[in-house]
């Protein structure tokens, strides 16, 4: 019996010794190279981000300041997995300038943006209407506001090695509001206040100890509202996103241009990026002109109130939808997947020829995302790989896809910089 016992437990060994040989060891998934864009180029008209480039050769210099990227956008900016990854890519390489602008609150569920936890107690966020161009709101870029009742907390901390040696909030100030206290974790608490006889938006700033990770914001004796909070560092690059979800370009006709003004003057960004498109290419009813007249009109718009900031358009990356079950107007422009059952809404393509042709007629830079994810069916082939890099609706990406995506564009952006310094400098 003791034998044949030890046989067994030789041969269960020896089984699971072979099963375990027999095992494949783990290797990474190879993702897909960058496709070709529209214009041959990493980034088309990258002459048009010079002065951006200027300041980015200048940002190692002593006294040089901080850089500053704002990306403005609809869902795949408000998530910050993309924009994140930029983010981490060119602070890695210019020197982390804090943060940035962020919502002053949370504007929806499962709001999770890259370094640092937001947590409230009794504040609110009210979102902007999704109005496209309607009645104007007294809200700013981040597209909400964050309202605090007297002792409502907002709470931020950030993640380890994030520099913060200030925060500035922008928000209403009038005679019914109140005193925003600023709580540090390593010092003693400063206040802003909001009450004025003239209402109207106020930004303001206070320094931090060095050293602090976290932050709460308590109204302490009449309620406050605020349109962003911001988290800098004294020196590098800072890469702010403020994304609506499902809203399109036409929605910032909506926002206060009182309250815009102010936030722009409070922190000017160096480099805005326009990260809309998608929610307008599957707009089956979408007029092209009153688009493409948007697209000026904001163009023109955003020069004025930042005259010192260089623009670049994000254009519109492929997206697909389900094929609809009845017949109905032809509303895209080809099928893809396996079963051909999913369609190309054929407004897509018309939102990218107008990015492309209103960037090329401005002087504005394009990054063609739909060409460097790959070009026709892309978000169907990225969402049925071994490691799905997008999501199944076909329109979103995986967290992985999203390092993938924000790497591609971080990569470009740095190979179209050292482009124009080796031509500069003679490739010193």
């Amino acid at each position: 019996m003791v034998r044949a016992a030890t046989a067994a437990v030789i041969l269960s060994l020896t089984v699971g010794l072979s099963a375990c040989r027999a095992q494949s060891p783990y290797l990474p998934v190879e993702h897909p190279r960058p496709g070709d864009t529209v214009c041959g180029a990493a980034v088309c008209g990258a002459e048009f981000l010079t002065p951006a480039f200027l300041k980015l050769e200048a940002s190692g210099r002593p006294g040089a300041g901080r850089i500053h990227i704002l990306q403005i956008g609809d869902s795949h900016t408000a998530g910050d997995q993309i924009s994140g990854q930029v983010r981490s890519r060119l602070q890695a390489r210019f020197g982390r300038g804090g943060r940035g602008i962020l919502p002053a609150g949370l504007p929806y569920v499962g709001y999770a943006p890259r370094q640092l936890s937001v947590a409230t107690t009794g504040a609110r966020y009210l979102p902007a209407p999704l109005i496209a161009g309607g009645t104007r709101v007294s809200m700013g870029l981040a597209g909400g506001q964050g309202r605090l009742e007297t002792g409502a907390h907002l709470s931020l901390t950030l993640d380890p090695g994030v520099p913060l040696t200030a925060i500035g909030v922008c928000g209403q100030a009038g005679p019914d509001r109140g005193t925003l206290q600023i709580v540090p974790d390593i010092g003693l608490p400063q206040a802003i206040d909001f009450r004025r006889e003239t209402a109207g938006p106020l930004c303001a700033a206070a320094d931090l100890s060095s050293g602090d990770v976290g932050l709460t914001l308590v109204a302490v004796d009449a309620p406050v509202v605020l349109d962003d909070v911001r988290l800098w560092g004294e020196g590098g690059l800072s890469l702010s996103n403020l994304g609506v979800v499902g809203s399109t370009l036409m929605d910032l006709e909506g926002r206060d241009a009182a309250t815009v003004e102010a936030q722009l003057r409070s922190d000017p960004p160096d480099l805005i990026l326009l990260a809309y498109g998608t929610n307008e290419g599957f707009d089956d009813d979408l007029d092209p002109a009153a688009y493409e007249q948007v697209l000026r009109g904001r163009i023109t718009w955003l020069r004025r109130v930042a005259p010192d900031a260089t623009l670049m358009i994000l254009g519109a990356p492929d997206g697909l939808r389900r094929r609809q079950p009845t017949p109905g107007p032809e509303r895209w422009s080809q099928s893809c997947g396996s079963e051909r059952d999913w369609q190309t809404p054929r407004a897509l393509a018309l939102v990218r020829d107008v990015q492309r042709r209103v960037s090329e007629d401005l002087g504005v830079a394009f990054w063609d995302w739909y060409g460097r994810m790959g070009g026709a069916c892309s978000a169907d082939r990225l969402a049925g790989g071994t490691e799905p890099l997008m999501r199944g609706d076909r329109v979103h990406f995986t967290a992985v896809g999203a390092e993938w995506i924000g790497d591609i564009l971080a990569d470009d952006l740095l190979t179209t910089y050292d482009g124009w310094r080796a031509g500069r400098t003679g490739g010193d």
